[in-house]
C-alpha cells in the first residue's frame, strides 16, 4: 500500500464514476491503455480486484469502493488545506458549502444572506436534499456543514441545536375537520385525525420519519393517500383537498398568513424538535466553515419563520 499514488486513486475513481475506461480516459485527457495500466498496477499493489464489469459498465468491487471513498476524503482534506492556506494569506476569505434538508430551504437562504453581510469575503454554496442525501454529502465531505431537524445516529457526527422546530398537521381551510373545529373550538384527539388520508413525504426524509414515529407511538397504521417528494407538492395537494399532512411549521408561514392552509389543533401536537447544525467530528473545519458554524449557532434562530400556535407553541 505504501507505493499507491493519489494519481492512481483518481484514475480508479474516474473509471467507477464514468463506467468505462474510455470515458475515464476522455475525462482525464489520457488514453484508455494508460488508465488501464495504472488500475492494474493498483490492483497488484492491493492484492484484490478493484473493478468488475456489470450492467451499465464498470463498477467498483468492495475493495474498489473503499479506495474510491478514501480518495474522496483525501481530495476533501487537500481542498480544506488549500482553503486554510488561502485564509491565512487573506483573513476573512475562503469557501464554505452548507447542506440543508428541504424543510430548511425556507429560511437557510436568509441565514446565508445575513452571514454574507457579516463576512463578505467568504464564498458560500448551498445544497438542498432530503435527510439521507445531506447526511451522505456530509460523510463524503461534499459539504462542510448541514442544517437539519432530526439528530443523526452516527457517532462520528457533532450536532448543536440553534432553534425550535415544530411539526403540525395541516388541512385545507374548507376541510370538514377545520370547519368543525372552528365551530366547536375543541382540539381533536389523534385517533380522529388519523382516519383521514395522509399525504406523506418519501422514505429517507426527516418528515417521513416523524410521521411514521407518530403513528407507531399511537399504535396505528397511517392511511397514506399519496407519497410526494417535496413539501411544496404536499402543500398544494392539501390545498386541493386531497388529505391532511404532517409538515414542518416552518414551511407554511406564508400559506397560513394568507388563509390557504389551516393548522389542526390536535392533542399531543405539535411535535417539538430542534433545528441542528451538524458536522463530521473527524474533519477539521476550515476557518470559513468555523465562522459559519458559530454564526448559525448564534444567529440562525432569528431567521426562522414565525408560526402562531397559541398555547400549543413549542417553548
Amino acid at each position: 500500500m505504501k507505493d499507491i499514488t493519489l494519481r492512481q486513486l483518481r484514475f480508479l475513481g474516474a473509471v467507477v464514476e464514468t463506467g468505462s475506461l474510455a470515458a475515464a480516459a476522455e475525462r482525464l485527457h489520457l488514453t484508455g491503455p494508460a488508465i488501464a495500466q495504472q488500475v492494474r498496477l493498483l490492483e497488484r499493489q492491493v492484492g484484490l480486484p478493484l473493478i468488475e464489469r456489470g450492467p451499465g459498465g464498470q463498477h467498483a468491487t468492495q475493495a474498489g469502493r473503499i479506495l474510491v471513498e478514501a480518495a474522496h476524503r483525501i481530495d476533501a482534506e487537500l481542498a480544506d488545506a488549500a482553503e486554510e492556506l488561502k485564509a491565512l494569506r487573506s483573513a476573512g476569505s475562503g469557501h464554505v458549502t452548507l447542506g440543508a434538508v428541504s424543510t430548511a430551504k425556507y429560511y437557510a437562504p436568509f441565514v446565508l444572506a445575513a452571514f454574507q453581510r457579516a463576512h463578505p469575503g467568504i464564498e458560500i454554496a448551498l445544497r438542498i436534499g432530503n435527510r439521507d442525501e445531506v447526511l451522505g454529502w456530509l460523510e463524503s465531505f461534499e459539504v462542510d456543514l448541514v442544517v437539519m431537524g432530526r439528530p443523526p445516529a452516527a457517532a462520528q457526527m457533532l450536532a448543536e441545536a440553534f432553534g425550535k422546530h415544530p411539526y403540525v398537521i395541516i388541512a385545507a381551510p374548507d376541510h370538514r375537520l377545520v370547519v368543525e373545529q372552528a365551530r366547536t373550538g375543541r382540539p381533536y384527539d389523534f385517533a380522529t385525525v388519523a382516519e383521514e388520508p395522509v399525504l406523506a413525504r418519501e422514505h429517507g426524509s426527516g418528515t417521513r420519519l416523524h410521521l411514521d414515529s407518530l403513528f407507531a407511538t399511537a399504535g396505528r397504521e397511517p392511511n397514506i393517500g399519496m407519497v410526494l417528494s417535496s413539501n411544496e407538492t404536499i402543500k398544494q395537494a392539501v390545498m386541493a383537498g386531497m388529505g391532511v399532512a404532517l409538515i414542518s411549521g416552518h414551511t407554511i408561514a406564508g400559506e397560513l398568513a394568507d388563509g390557504r392552509l389551516a393548522v389542526l389543533d390536535v392533542t399531543g401536537l405539535p411535535i417539538c424538535r430542534n433545528w441542528l447544525v451538524v458536522r463530521m467530528s473527524r474533519r477539521t473545519l476550515t476557518p470559513a466553515a468555523t465562522q459559519l458554524w458559530r454564526f448559525v449557532v448564534a444567529e440562525a434562530a432569528s431567521q426562522l419563520p414565525v408560526l402562531e400556535l397559541g398555547t400549543h407553541a413549542c417553548d
